[in-house]
């Protein structure tokens, strides 16, 4: 299915997958969410040869609009339902103790120098575009929830300088490990697990119905990224990486323990203000964020566990 997709899109045909296809695809499967992700890309930088005027071809986003319908009802069948944002925000705050299961633990703990370039490969696909698609919830906000929102992004984009902006950070964290820092590189190196957690910001951005569901998942990634991002930092430095490298999560733990707050008080507290029937909205962001990132560290952890690659094609540079 994604194949007959990708050939649409390279003009080497005009087939497109039929209903029965679309209809059966496993919704976390490799499949349908390659064939996502390449949709999605059309409506970010695109791809070379292929024709922009695609990004908006009524088809194309028929097909978009079945994926995106088997993938929703999935996230919508598995997320945990139930309790207020302030409730499921209150216990991603409440880590394990003893840190058990996450990916940063682990990588803190026995990550060794080949499992970190592997991460870093696959979180490229995330971290290259991180604050791209919470943009588009921007003009759908106002007062406090748009104010807090834009105060934010003005930091993940630099602060006005392209040398911080934090997808530039993130490129010299591959480049300090000897990876690519090409846009998208690691695609066909990523298990479904990773593009579902790239997929996931995109279909929400990408729908005005589901702005409470983006603030949910930027909340959810806000209020997780500093205690992550202080082990992961802590995790480059034993294993020698790069200042650089160091850097981009050294720069989350401070700036995302502001965001943090940022977030809870104005973002997610002036959207319910406003609209407070959007709180099971923000619930279900928060709840499928967690999802897609708790399959993705099954996966990883699976494979580390036993000593071998969870990459689908193998990143290049110093072996293991």
């Amino acid at each position: 299915m994604s194949a007959t997709v990708l050939r649409r899109l390279a003009g080497e045909s005009r087939e497109l997958p039929s209903g029965t296809e679309l209809g059966r695809c496993a919704p976390y499967g490799g499949d349908l969410q390659l064939a996502l992700y390449v949709l999605y890309e059309l409506h970010y930088r695109g791809f070379h040869g292929v024709d922009e005027g695609l990004e908006w071809d009524p088809d194309l986003l028929r097909v978009r609009a079945r994926l995106e319908e088997r993938f929703s009802a999935a996230l919508r069948g598995d997320a945990r339902p139930g309790g207020s944002a302030e409730e499921a925000l209150a216990e991603l705050m409440d880590e394990p103790a003893g840190g058990r299961g996450g990916v940063s633990h682990f990588l803190l703990r026995h990550g060794e120098r080949w499992q970190l370039r592997e991460y870093a490969a696959l979180r490229s696909l995330y971290h290259l575009k991180e604050a791209d698609p919470h943009l588009w919830v921007v003009p759908r906000l106002t007062g406090r929830a748009k104010a807090g929102m834009v105060a934010v992004e003005y930091d993940e984009f630099g602060a006005g300088r392209a040398e911080n902006v934090h997808a530039r950070l993130y490129a010299d964290l591959l480049a300090d490990l000897r990876l690519s820092t090409r846009y998208g590189a690691y695609l066909d190196a990523a298990p479904s697990a990773m593009l579902a957690v790239t997929t996931l910001m995109s279909f929400f951005g990408l729908h005005r119905a589901l702005r409470g569901a983006l603030v949910g998942h930027f909340a959810a990634v806000e209020v997780t990224s500093s205690p992550a991002s202080a082990r992961l930092a802590d995790a480059l430095r034993r294993c020698d990486a790069g200042r650089a490298a160091q850097r981009f999560y050294d720069e989350h733990v401070e700036a995302d323990a502001v965001h943090e707050q940022l977030v809870r008080r104005e973002v997610i507290a002036g959207l319910l203000a406003e609209e407070p029937e959007l709180d099971d909205e923000v619930v279900f962001g928060i709840r499928a964020t967690e999802l897609v990132e708790k399959r993705l560290a099954t996966r990883l952890l699976a494979a580390w566990g036993e000593g071998r690659s969870a990459l689908l094609s193998a990143v290049g540079g110093p072996a293991r």
